[in-house]
């Protein structure tokens, strides 16, 4: 068995995840490979999950934090450039979690710090979680991916995610932020740099001599090929579950709500409910944004679609609105 570094050198989420995903598609029998990499500001949504209901999109877009959706189940998390993510990827038979976990907090404990295990996901320092871990499975290879928070900027976390209401009222904003927290903390001259470096000489220890991982053209092709996948806006947005979203406004020309029920993505039925004097305003805004996806850009391209119905001032002051409060900036 070979035993394999790569470190990558962009900051950019979706790329880094796209190489992810193919290591776990293709890392070669009898080779152990440990992928490292740093996100810019980025939140990284499950699967399955939805980004309107996840997200504060228009905290994200004022601050340049990038959206990705990732390949994997499991929660919406805030990565920047002070969150080390790493990933055992092995083929099923030389998958050790136990050993996999043991490089982990080897590193911590080269900085003179006490780790302790936490059921099966998370990695703590006095009771408080400073790495959460995730599995995955495909072709007969399995992936172990984690995150080390170094130095990240905790006070941030809020600013992008929405903690669910069942979730504060069970434990309170303060107490879910609390249990989280950064080794600088404990070792205020730790950087990821440095994490990360122990974490190699960890995992050197651990299982052997180490070699760097390359990647030919082809994979580099195919990888590319993901990562603009994982950039659409089909993967992003498309790939959300059903929901319902209501416009509820007071426009010039009336009060108006519309009744929006989504599936991956794009306008399955439009309702529109108006006292607005002209008649075929509804019917029209029905008709014409029924089928477009749920994106600024598409539903005000729609209204100059409908030339008699909607009147100039009318499609002005919906298009400032939807410019304004646009989908992607719930």
């Amino acid at each position: 068995m070979a035993n394999y570094v790569y470190i990558s050198k962009t900051g950019d989420a979706a790329r880094n995840l796209a190489m992810d995903a193919w290591l776990l598609d293709n890392v070669r029998r009898g080779d152990r490979v440990l992928y490292f990499y740093v996100n810019a500001k980025a939140v990284i949504i499950g699967r399955h999950q939805n980004a309107w209901k996840e997200c504060r999109l228009s905290a994200m877009e004022r601050d340049g934090v990038q959206l990705v959706r990732r390949h994997t189940g499991g929660g919406a998390v805030y990565h920047d450039r002070g969150n080390l993510n790493f990933s055992f990827i092995t083929s099923e038979k030389d998958y050790d979690i136990e050993r996999q976990m043991r490089v982990i907090t080897n590193a911590v404990r080269a900085l003179g710090l006490e780790p302790e295990l936490s059921g099966r996901n998370d990695v703590l320092i006095e009771g408080r979680k400073f790495s959460g871990n995730a599995y995955g499975l495909a072709k007969g290879n399995r992936s172990h991916h984690g995150t080390l928070l170094v130095n990240a900027d905790l006070s941030v976390f809020g600013d992008y995610l929405n903690v669910s209401a069942a979730k504060m009222r069970a434990k309170g904003v303060e107490s879910v932020r609390s249990r989280v927290c950064n080794l600088s903390e404990f070792k205020n001259d730790v950087t990821v740099d440095t994490m990360r470096e122990l974490v190699i000489s960890a995992f050197a220890a651990e299982f052997g001599k180490i070699h760097e991982y390359s990647f030919d053209e082809t994979a580099l092709s195919e990888i590319d090929a993901r990562t603009m996948v994982m950039h659409s806006w089909e993967w992003v947005y498309g790939k959300t579950p059903e929901f319902d979203y209501t416009v509820d406004h007071r426009f010039s020309f009336g009060e108006t709500q519309l009744h929006f029920k989504l599936k991956e993505g794009l306008i399955k039925t439009c309702r529109v409910y108006s006292d607005s004097l002209n008649t075929d305003l509804a019917p029209a805004l029905e008709r014409i944004f029924t089928g477009k996806r749920f994106s600024s850009a598409d539903m005000i391209a729609a209204l100059y679609e409908e030339d008699e119905s909607i009147t100039r001032s009318e499609r002005d002051e919906l298009t400032a609105y939807f410019e304004a409060y646009s989908p992607e900036k719930l």
